[in-house]
């Protein structure tokens, strides 16, 4: 993992597409801004984790479904 430290107003650039900029300091919460191309999606990480499980979970419930289903064709 990289660390920067960037103040206020401060941006970093990622792959030349994409800027993320700290916008607003609130106490213990930092608010950023990015600016990225339309077809790249942008999530937040427990979001991101959330869908990720859920895309997992539907995976194996698919692939348990189609075993059912071969056994009862070749039975």
């Amino acid at each position: 993992m990289l660390i920067l430290s960037r103040k206020l107003g401060e941006s970093i650039v990622i792959d030349g597409r994409v800027s993320v900029s700290v916008v607003r300091m609130e106490k213990d919460v930092v608010k950023i801004g990015i600016d990225a191309p339309r077809e790249m999606p942008i999530y937040r990480k427990e979001l991101y984790d959330e869908i990720a499980s859920s895309n997992t979970s539907a995976s194996v419930e698919h692939v348990d479904c189609e075993e059912s289903i071969i056994e009862k064709v070749t039975i």
